[in-house]
């Protein structure tokens, strides 16, 4: 899915956010080591996506992105300038296709 690949383009995942992650209990060392031996950015995003498969793991991802200084890509996933507050953020992962509703 296109949204997939543009947040795999656009996350800096070495810098904090899988450190993140893992404080946050989204991804338990296994998984963490599993998506560091991918080679580039783009596979270690995508690796990383995948796992994301319950809404709080999603909310958690936000809120990593958010302690990570990462606003452009909660911009992207918010559609509306990132302004998180006041709105319900949904996360599913279906199909390994990662989609957000916001409501």
């Amino acid at each position: 899915m296109r949204l997939k690949s543009d947040l795999a383009n656009i996350i800096e995942p070495d810098f904090g956010l899988l450190d993140q992650l893992l404080s946050l209990g989204v991804l338990t060392r296994p998984q963490l080591a599993d998506v560091c031996s991918e080679r580039t950015v783009y596979r270690r995003n995508k690796a990383m996506l995948d796992l994301l498969v319950s809404q709080d793991q999603c909310h958690k991802f936000v809120k990593a992105l958010q302690r990570t200084s990462q606003q452009h890509v909660i911009n992207l996933l918010t559609q509306n300038g990132g302004q998180l507050r006041n709105m319900k953020v949904i996360c599913a992962v279906t199909n390994l296709t990662f989609c957000l509703l916001v409501y």
